[in-house]
């Protein structure tokens, strides 16, 4: 019988948010570590539903590598008698080794580099919700005890792997939705807390799929059910690491510095949207009273808010600094992490540049107030179908001035042909077809 070989795959996490890569024997890992795999730059114009978009930038022209980053490694054994999953997260380069202007990992460690410029770091964290597909147990309260329990050992066991996986998990919750459960992971630096996203969705994936079920992140899997969101913490910092985003004297206790970093992010709001909630069945879960985000607002404690300043505890003697954060609730799992962090952080770049004040904190339903209390609050609908994102973030000079003009015409054609391949399909439909890639 003939022994299976433990294979490494050198991953990366396109624009479609599909984790692709080329795999080598782990006996030779030592010397592709340094010498990476061959890529192609049309790859990323693979739509979710595997067609190329044609035309695209690249064509059939043009070579690349995958280098792998030797921190960025993950490995899990044991998972249902299965070999080993054996992944390390990869930048794409030109054959110089110099960045690749497709590659979303090498645009978020530039947008790092450009805010630590200004002294500043950011830490973040990806909350995810996903559905289990396929199981066959009883149905259970939201939130209860027994919605875990009928599951188990998924929980335990995920909870085992992500620890595994270098992903700090903290939490692990049956949610509000059927079969519907949510994963938190610890804070990190940016870069580190894009590839936990990716290797969160993966890991639980892998789990599920062993189990016999199908684990889906997709934003909507029934038109009439809860959605899944990825929701995206944000917190600052000075380079020596100390906390600057809490000042309890000035509005929702956002630092100057945090204030002007919120103003960016609800300035390009819009924009944002599509690159952070970039699929047609992403706006099946932004809609008002679904607890995810409909409006360009900044809010407090408040779960309709898109960009959500967070609660921390108050009891006595406790510092709420470190643990003081933002949450943008727009975005979902169809949108690469890498390119929705980026671009979160170009926003806030930008008010931080502008010298930007905190915006107006939105308290009660914007659905509710008249229309001359929203002007004066400057509150407006975010898109509600990608064919409006698209315009939205055409009309936006400055959010595509952050990307290049290759990589945004690449962007923008995988989209469009994404549209064209659902075109049609009735709501339920569309739910089907992209839950059966998420």
């Amino acid at each position: 019988m003939i022994k299976a070989e433990e294979l490494v795959t050198f991953v990366t996490t396109d624009i479609a948010a599909i984790t692709r890569g080329r795999s080598v024997a782990a006996a030779n890992l030592p010397d592709a570590l340094s010498k990476g795999v061959g890529w192609v730059p049309a790859n990323l114009s693979l739509t979710p539903f595997d067609e190329i978009a044609s035309p695209n930038p690249f064509g059939s022209s043009g070579d690349l590598r995958l280098m792998p980053d030797p921190e960025a490694g993950v490995r899990i054994e044991g998972l249902g008698g299965r070999t080993p999953l054996h992944f390390y997260h990869s930048n794409i380069t030109n054959l110089d080794g110099t960045p690749w202007e497709g590659c979303v990992r090498s645009m978020l460690k530039a947008a790092v580099a450009d805010l630590e410029a200004l002294g500043l770091r950011v830490v973040a964290a990806f909350e995810q919700e996903f559905q289990i597909l396929g199981a066959s147990w009883p149905l259970a309260p939201s939130f209860a005890l027994s919605a875990q329990r009928r599951a188990d050992p998924f929980g335990p066991m995920l909870m085992a792997a992500l620890g595994a996986a270098g992903c700090a998990p903290e939490c692990f919750l049956p949610e509000y939705g059927r079969d519907q459960f949510e994963i938190v992971c610890g804070p990190a630096g940016a870069v580190q807390a894009a590839d936990r996203a990716v290797t969160i969705r993966e890991v639980t994936r892998e789990l599920a799929a062993t189990m016999g079920w199908r684990a889906s992140f997709c934003p909507k899997t029934d038109p009439n059910g809860v959605g899944n969101g990825v929701h995206i913490h944000l917190s600052l910092t000075d380079l020596q690491g100390n906390p600057v985003t809490f000042d309890a004297a000035r509005p929702g206790r956002l630092s100057a510095q945090a204030g002007a970093f919120a103003a960016g992010i609800v300035r390009h709001m819009a924009a944002l949207t599509a690159l952070a909630a970039p699929s047609a069945v992403s706006y099946q879960r932004l809609k008002p009273h679904h607890w995810s985000a409909s409006w360009n607002t900044l809010g407090e404690k408040d779960r309709e808010a898109t960009l959500r300043i967070c609660p921390t505890s108050e009891r006595p003697g406790h510092d709420p600094s470190r643990a003081f954060n933002m949450e943008f609730r727009a975005a979902d799992a169809t949108a690469s992490p890498h390119l929705a962090l980026a671009m979160l952080i170009r926003a806030g770049i930008e008010g931080l540049k502008a010298g930007l004040s905190t915006p107006p904190i939105v308290k009660g339903d914007p659905e509710e107030m008249s229309a001359d209390e929203r002007a004066r609050l400057g509150i407006r609908r975010l898109p509600t179908s990608l064919h409006e994102a698209l315009a939205a973030l055409e009309a936006d000079t400055v959010v595509c001035g952050w990307m290049s003009p290759t990589f945004l015409d690449c962007w923008k054609g995988m989209r469009l042909k994404e549209l064209e391949i659902v075109d049609g399909l009735d709501d339920a439909a569309l739910c089907r077809r992209y839950a059966g890639v998420y």
